[in-house]
C-alpha cells in the first residue's frame, strides 16, 4: 500500500531551488483525452512550471487534446504515425521523431505508453540520445508482445504509476531500473456541476451506487449487475449509475449486451446509463458509493476522485487499489470481481449510512495527504531530476 514513505528518498532527492527547470519530451499515443493515463499526463503538464520541469509533447495522432494543448499555448507536435506493423510509416514517424529530439534537445525523453517507445527508442537511438530516453508502463504487463518488445529496447528506466505493475513488468526480461510516481488527481471545485448530472432523475430514499468507465469487459459492470441482482435477493435497495460509453468502439457487442443482461435481470427501473459524459465528476458528486470492479486494476483515479468527494469506495483487491484504499478506514476492497465478492463488499455500505459517511471522510483525509495533483507532480519532478542529473551550469 502507497503511504508515501517511498517519496524521493535518500541522496537522490535534490533541492529543487537551485537548479532550472527539467525538459522533457513526452511521446504520447492518444489524440483524446478519455482515460486515467491520459488524465494523470494532463496534470502533470499544468504542474510542470509550479515544480520545476517543461514538458514538450509529441503526439503520434491528431485529435481534440494536442489542439486543445496547442491552442493554450503549450509546444506541440503531431506525427501521424499509424499501427507499428506498417513498416514504411514507422520508419517515416521514427525519422521525424529522431529530428525532433535532435533540434529540442530535451534532458529526457518519456515515452508514455509501451507502444510509443517503439518509436521512441528508435529515434532516441538515431538521434544519438539513447541514454535518455525512458518510458512509462500503465498496465499490468502479462507478457503482450508490445509490453515484451518494449522492454526489450533500450530504456535508462521505466515508470509505472503503481508497486503492483512495476512488480509485473519487474518479471519481463531484461531489468530494467523501476520508479513508481503514483497517480493524482485535483481537488473538486466548490462551483462544480453540470447541467445534465443535475439533472439526472434518481429515486430517493435509496443508496446511489456509481461505476464510471469505459464499457468494456474488465471494467466490470456486467459482474456489478449481478451484485447487484444479488443484493436485491438479500432485501436490500440501491440505484446503480453505470457512467460511460462505447469509446472508441473497442466492444461494441460489451456495450450493447449490458441493457439486454439489465433487462434479464430485473434491475430496469434500479440502473440508469448515462453513457458519455464529459466530465464524471459532478456524476460522482451524487454517489453514496463508488464501485471499481476493474480485476486487476492497473491504477485506479477513478477512486482519487471519488475519494476527494468523500464518496465511500469498494474496489477488488488486487492491482493498484491495494495501495489507495486501507480497507475497513478509507473504503472497502472486495476478496475477488466476482459478482457474490462484489455483494459482499457493498452489503455493509448499503446498510449502514454512518459507515458509508465515516469511510467517505477518511478517504478524503487520505487523497489529501497523498493523492493530490501537487504531490502527484511534486514525486514527478524529484524522479524526472534525479534521472537527468542535470544542474544549472548545464
Amino acid at each position: 500500500m502507497f503511504d508515501g514513505s517511498r517519496e524521493m528518498e535518500g541522496p537522490d532527492r535534490l533541492e529543487q531551488d537551485s537548479q532550472r527547470a527539467i525538459r522533457v519530451l513526452v511521446t504520447v499515443p492518444w489524440g483524446t483525452l478519455s482515460g486515467g493515463a491520459e488524465a494523470m499526463l494532463s496534470e502533470l503538464v499544468g504542474g510542470g512550471p509550479r515544480h520545476g520541469y517543461e514538458l514538450e509533447l509529441v503526439f503520434m495522432e491528431s485529435g481534440p487534446w494536442p489542439e486543445q494543448l496547442a491552442a493554450a499555448g503549450h509546444r506541440i507536435e503531431v506525427i501521424e504515425a499509424g499501427r507499428v506493423r506498417e513498416a514504411h510509416r514507422w520508419v517515416a514517424s521514427v525519422r521525424r521523431l529522431a529530428r525532433i529530439v535532435r533540434e529540442r534537445d530535451p534532458d529526457l525523453i518519456v515515452d508514455w505508453a509501451a507502444k510509443t517507445h517503439l518509436h521512441g527508442a528508435p529515434a532516441a537511438i538515431l538521434a544519438g540520445r539513447r541514454q535518455r530516453v525512458l518510458w512509462w508502463q500503465h498496465a499490468v504487463p502479462e507478457g503482450h508482445w508490445i509490453d515484451v518488445l518494449a522492454t526489450l529496447l533500450p530504456a535508462k528506466a521505466i515508470g509505472c504509476t503503481a508497486h503492483y505493475a512495476a512488480e509485473a513488468q519487474r518479471r519481463l526480461r531484461p531489468r530494467r531500473p523501476l520508479f513508481v510516481v503514483p497517480a493524482g488527481c485535483p481537488a473538486p471545485s466548490d462551483a462544480e456541476g453540470h447541467a445534465e448530472a443535475g439533472a439526472l432523475e434518481l429515486p430517493a430514499g435509496v443508496p446511489v451506487v456509481g461505476i464510471v468507465g469505459r464499457l468494456q469487459r474488465w471494467k466490470g459492470q456486467d459482474r456489478l449487475l449481478h451484485a447487484l441482482a444479488l443484493l436485491r435477493d438479500r432485501g436490500l435497495s440501491c440505484q446503480l449509475v453505470i457512467v460511460g460509453g462505447d469509446s472508441f468502439g473497442l466492444e461494441p457487442e460489451y456495450a450493447a449486451s449490458l441493457r439486454e443482461l439489465v433487462a434479464e435481470l430485473g434491475l430496469g427501473g434500479s440502473v440508469t446509463m448515462t453513457g458519455e459524459v464529459p466530465d464524471a465528476g459532478p456524476y460522482v458528486e451524487r454517489f453514496d458509493v463508488l464501485v471499481n470492479a476493474s480485476d486487476p486494476e492497473p491504477f485506479g483515479i477513478v477512486l482519487l476522485e471519488a475519494m476527494a468527494r468523500g464518496v465511500a469506495v469498494v474496489a477488488v483487491d488486487n492491482g493498484g487499489p491495494r495501495e489507495i484504499v486501507e480497507p475497513g478506514r478509507t473504503g472497502a476492497l472486495a476478496r475477488s470481481g466476482d459478482p457474490e465478492a462484489l455483494a459482499d463488499a457493498l452489503e455493509p455500505l448499503l446498510r449502514s449510512p454512518g459507515l458509508r459517511r465515516e469511510l467517505g471522510r477518511a478517504g478524503r483525509e487520505r487523497f489529501e495527504r497523498h493523492f493530490t495533483t501537487e504531490a502527484m507532480c511534486r514525486r514527478f519532478a524529484a524522479q524526472m531530476r534525479r534521472l537527468a542529473r542535470v544542474d544549472v551550469a548545464r
